[in-house]
């Protein structure tokens, strides 16, 4: 009694085909499932990174100024989008308050008009007192503000994910509180 393990041609080209597709499934469930793991495997606190925005002596009392931090968490990609902007007001001694770039109505960049001492919002006319609370326009709140702290006479700031309602807005520094 002779079995006969040769495989017809349709045979051959069926697991071929289940092969390659399988590779390609696997090759498409990689990076989505990279995606998807990527908040547990980075865990949250490398966003809550602290990042240095300037000197104390920088920011002269009663003007607000435009400063820059580098956005702790980078991809190699991200080029000069890693670089990121926010208004340092400080208020008096080491009183502080550093506001997110962005409008809070659709996140569009707000400039700083000292004339009028205003922030103004590009897009959509959104305006802002200088303490970062709402002067008119569509936003129905204020500017978002970093948590920041003074050590050894450098501003820090907790950097890494934009500011958002639910976010602490006050300083964490407990020998400096918050602004009213």
């Amino acid at each position: 009694m002779s079995e006969d393990n040769t495989i017809s041609r349709r045979g051959l080209f069926m697991k071929l085909g289940i092969f390659f597709n399988g590779l390609v499934a696997i090759g498409l469930a990689i990076p989505v499932l990279r995606y998807v793991l990527s908040a547990v495997t980075r865990g949250r606190d490398a966003y809550l990174s602290w990042v240095p925005i300037g000197k104390v002596s920088e920011f002269p009392e009663g003007e607000t100024r435009l400063a820059t931090f580098k956005n702790p968490f980078v991809m190699p990609a991200d080029g000069q989008t890693v670089n990121t902007a926010c208004w340092v007001r400080r208020i008096s001694g080491e009183q502080f308050q550093v506001f997110a770039i962005n409008c809070a109505h659709l996140g569009c960049p707000v400039r700083w008009f000292p004339q009028s001492g205003l922030f103004l919002c590009p897009c959509h006319g959104g305006a802002y007192y200088r303490d970062g609370s709402r002067a008119s326009g569509p936003p129905e709140r204020g500017l978002f503000e970093y948590p920041y702290k003074v050590e050894n006479g450098l501003i820090t700031i907790q950097a890494g994910e934009l500011p958002t309602p639910g976010a602490p807005t006050a300083s964490l520094d407990p020998e400096h509180p918050p602004c009213a």
